[in-house]
């Protein structure tokens, strides 16, 4: 496997800070702190501990979305979305781009999307169970959630050696961190005992630094 960008890139401290509005256990902030420590930014980001859901939350104040991540530039600009945000980090190190450019793009791009869409139907189900009560709670739309996610999962064990074979760009990081956000919160899926060929691409991601340096705190 490929060696971590973080392992040839030096941050410069000297240059201006960043400002990451963040929850320790949102995958969509893991997502850009996997992808900082990746290409060495992580020392340059200062962290803004928010919670979106307290009712006296401020994040408004950076970001009408009222979301994390939202990364704050030194000019006082606000990025926000993680995807956004990556790209936008992609283009303030040195190293290789994790967007790759040309041959293998497309393909990154694709798992991006896959990652996000696994993400997307997990907090949808997080939210679903515990911010609606349960008389109004619609159990169809819970299931579409599921489908979407264990669809996804069959795609991807399908493509688990074209994964282990392909560089760590933004798809696979996106793919790890939807994977593990899965046995985060849904450990009762237990999705890698039926999928193999990812559990095992995924047990070895894991023991990148950037994924150790970002493991969320106890559910």
């Amino acid at each position: 496997m490929p060696l971590s960008v973080t392992a040839r890139i030096t941050s410069d401290m000297s240059e201006p800070r960043l400002r990451l509005r963040y929850s320790p256990t949102s995958p969509f902030v893991r997502k850009v702190m996997v992808f900082a420590h990746e290409t060495g930014l992580i020392d340059r980001i200062e962290l803004l501990p928010t919670d979106v859901w307290h009712p006296e939350t401020d994040v408004r104040r950076d970001t009408p979305l009222g979301k994390v991540p939202a990364l704050i530039m030194p000019d006082g600009l606000v990025v926000a979305e993680s995807t956004l945000i990556c790209d936008t980090l992609d283009h303030l190190h040195t190293g290789p781009r994790l967007f790759p450019e040309g041959e293998g793009r497309v393909a990154a791009l694709r798992w991006l999307a896959l990652g996000d869409g696994i993400l997307t139907a997990c907090v949808t189900r997080i939210i679903e169970g515990r911010y609606r009560a349960a008389d109004a709670q619609q159990a169809w739309w819970l299931d579409r959630q599921i489908t979407s996610i264990q669809a996804t999962l069959d795609v991807l064990e399908a493509e688990a050696d074209t994964l282990a074979a392909a560089p760590f760009s933004v798809g696979p990081l996106t793919i790890a961190v939807a994977l593990s956000y899965l046995s985060f919160r849904y450990s009762g899926d237990a999705w890698p005992d039926t999928r193999p060929g990812l559990a095992a691409w995924h047990a070895e991601v894991q023991t990148r630094p950037s994924m150790r340096a970002t493991e969320p705190p106890s559910a």
